[in-house]
């Protein structure tokens, strides 16, 4: 690692169920990996050791634990196995990590912070400036959801108290059945997450900046006729109340500037994710949201040879651990076939 002359393989920058993933099946095809896993920064953060299920503290739907696991052991297992195949990682002391279940060395990791795909090999440079070359390199930074900014809202998302910025991975859970939930934002993908909210929580509270919706009428619709959901208009979230769990939030209306307390036991963000690819701009073809653009889904390519995406950096669709690991393997197998045909072994 770090040595000018020599030329990795593949590496992978990333390190949630995409790139732990890619790291295991690219290890067992004997392509001696190299992982950029991230450095750990302000949560909600940019890009995350570990990704976004560092932050969920149970994941109930992944196959394999039925029981449920916490997010960081989950990892913890994805990293073990890569590593117990040859997988290498940047680190700060040059020394591969030695993972426990609580994920406590991740801070000796280091970021990809600029690289070079105009030729081959492909440059990338850490965070702390050693150049690393590479014959091909799987992207798997995926994509941060978007969050209001308060100080509550950070605090009860590390600590699972009833913070969440994905319905579907979260809204089964015990804490939110049968009770009074809020989703704030007025979009699609809003409207989707409140009515899935519906099918478990008493009630469902729509929290919209305007009197109309972002989303289409066809979405708009549904919510407006799903009797579980109530709509509070022309409202923003100022603050979110609880000391261990959510027990309310506190609204002020922007016409009237009156501000109320509306209870309720769970907190939904749901306005937007933005895709961990700012280091990628003017290197790689991104899409107006700066999701990474396949060429041929379901294929992991993109429009630079020898460089391969996969998970939420380039899926604005599902966003979830589960197909993000599968982007992973194909992201793995696609450079491994695509390495060959060069004559690299």
């Amino acid at each position: 690692m770090g040595d000018n002359g020599h030329i990795e393989n593949v590496v992978i920058i990333g390190s949630g169920p995409a790139g732990w993933t890619a790291a295991i099946y690219a290890a067992r095809a004997n392509l001696n990996p190299l992982v950029f896993a991230g450095r750990p920064k302000t949560i909600p953060s940019t890009i995350m050791p570990g990704g976004q299920l560092m932050m969920t503290t149970d994941v109930e739907n992944y196959p394999g634990f039925p029981e449920g696991v916490d997010g960081k052991a989950m990892m913890a297992l994805f990293e073990k196995q890569a590593l117990r195949f040859g997988t290498r990682v940047m680190t700060d002391n040059g020394q591969n990590p030695e993972p426990d279940e609580h994920g406590g060395h991740l801070y000796v990791y280091q970021d990809a912070s600029k690289v070079d795909f105009s030729e081959r090999p492909f440059k990338i440079w850490s965070d702390k400036d050693e150049l690393i070359l590479a014959h091909s390199v799987i992207l798997a930074t995926g994509a941060t959801a978007n969050w209001l900014g308060l100080e509550n809202e950070k605090r009860l998302a590390q600590s699972g108290g009833g913070v969440s910025a994905c319905a579907v991975c979260d809204g089964a859970l015990p804490i939110f059945r049968d009770q009074p939930l809020v989703v704030v934002g007025g979009g699609d993908s809003a409207c989707e997450e409140a009515s899935y909210l519906s099918k478990f929580g008493s009630k469902v509270y729509m929290i919209l900046r305007r009197d109309e919706f972002r989303a289409s009428k066809i979405m708009a619709d549904r919510v407006l006729e799903n009797d579980k959901i109530e709509v509070v208009w022309n409202s923003v979230v100022e603050d979110i109340l609880g000391d261990e769990s959510v027990t309310g939030v506190k609204l002020r209306n922007v016409k009237s500037d009156e501000v109320s307390t509306l209870e309720c036991r769970g907190f939904f963000a749901a306005i937007g994710h933005t895709p961990a690819t700012q280091f990628l701009e003017g290197q790689i073809e991104l899409d107006d949201k700066k999701y990474v653009v396949l060429q041929n889904p379901p294929r992991s390519l993109t429009n630079v040879e020898g460089v391969f995406a996969a998970g939420d950096l380039a899926d604005a669709e599902y966003r979830q651990a589960v197909t993000a690991a599968g982007m992973g393997c194909k992201a793995a197998l696609d450079a491994e076939r695509w390495l060959a045909d060069q004559g690299v072994h």
